[in-house]
């Protein structure tokens, strides 16, 4: 059985992938930026990835910048924020929100109980508005198209985090937002590995001080096999997953555990995400059995639930500290199995009983009822 359920978090490397990463290591290696002909062959490869991508994303090749990922997007487009009022999501991702509180004044929208950001809650005096595509605890897509037009109509830029929707939905009009960011290890692709969107007006766009790289918008060598690998990782992850697995474990487990919640169960979610709140017990206490059975989950931000550090997220739905405390995240890949998330659910049953029962595992030199 295949256990592996944190996909949100990381993914493995694709076989696309890692035949694109091999092959580029091997015949361009070279630093694109230099004046010989094995150079100007990795410059052009890299361009041509450039436009590869610029064709699935349906925008102008110049608007794209290489970079690490999401994290550098983000702390790049604030910082060119910077001092001006912006809004965002109270869901957003720390790499967004932390980002925008270091460098702005962030507004925080705020968000149903079913984990979907309330649109109209943002003024119109804002210079820029951030709101992810899909949410990583829960999964529930947000309505970044409805937030996409009306700041089209009031001249707002738009500022979308794709890192979970890009790889498990297609990206049909995320190329309409004026600023998008990704992390190819999301979607199969290696670490360290991403990519911006910036309009393309935006010459004086400054991502980071360093060379002239990426049309002077980020400098540092650029590193074209783990380019070439994220290209192939999307490219074979374009069409959506099927949610049926994910769905007949969330029916197997309500049956099994009476009482268990399904975080925005009433939205439109990912096909691959389920957060639970469990009926009883803390999510460590389930984390680690299940671990202990070779399934691997996560907590979302809960994992340290509590006054101290609250999951953004549950915080924003109005789920309690105690609430938050029992939360567990499931999140699938392609290769998931519906036999795997069975497997999973019947993991879920089987711990449920030894915790009822005060039965003890030892992990090591850890008595499991001490978690």
């Amino acid at each position: 059985m295949n256990g592996y359920f944190d996909h949100n978090a990381t993914t493995p490397l694709s076989p696309p992938a890692r035949a694109a990463f091999l092959e580029a290591s091997d015949r361009y290696w070279h630093n694109p930026s230099g004046l010989y002909r094995e150079a100007a062959a990795t410059r052009r490869a890299l361009e041509d990835a450039r436009e590869n991508l610029a064709e699935i994303l349906s925008v102008e090749p110049r608007r794209i910048v290489f970079n690490s990922g999401a994290t550098e997007g983000s702390n790049a487009i604030f910082r060119h924020f910077a001092g001006r009022r912006v809004a965002l999501s109270a869901l957003e991702h720390p790499c967004v929100s932390e980002a925008a509180e270091h460098y702005c004044s962030p507004l925080e929208l705020p968000t149903s109980r079913e984990g979907v950001t309330d649109l109209g809650a943002i003024p119109d005096d804002i210079g820029l508005l951030s709101l992810m595509a899909a949410n990583n605890e829960n999964g529930v897509a947000q309505p970044w198209r409805a937030a996409l037009t009306h700041c089209q109509e009031r001249g707002i830029p738009f500022f979308c985090d794709a890192s979970q929707w890009l790889g498990k939905l297609p990206p049909t009009g995320l190329g309409e937002c004026d600023y998008l960011a990704a992390s190819a290890h999301k979607f199969g692709g290696p670490k360290g590995t991403g990519f911006l969107v910036i309009p393309g007006s935006e010459i004086e766009f400054d991502g980071q001080w360093g060379g002239p790289q990426e049309n002077n918008h980020r400098g540092g060598t650029e590193d074209y096999p783990s380019i070439a690998a994220m290209l192939a990782a999307l490219e074979a992850s374009l069409e959506p997953g099927t949610p049926a697995g994910r769905d007949a474990f969330e029916q197997a487990v309500a049956d099994q555990l009476p009482g268990t919640r399904i975080v925005g169960g009433g939205a439109e979610r990912l096909w691959n995400t389920s957060m639970l709140i469990m009926p009883d017990h803390k999510n460590l206490k389930w984390l680690t059995r299940l671990s202990a059975r070779g399934i691997s989950v996560s907590t979302g931000s809960a994992c340290s639930a509590g006054k101290d550090n609250p999951s953004r997220v549950l915080l924003a739905m109005d789920y309690s500290f105690e609430e938050m405390s029992r939360a567990l995240r499931f999140s699938c890949g392609r290769e998931t199995s519906i036999g795997d998330w069975l497997g999973a659910a019947r993991a879920l049953d089987e711990i449920n009983t030894e915790l009822g029962s005060g039965q003890t595992e030892t992990l090591g030199k850890i008595s499991l009822t001490d978690l």
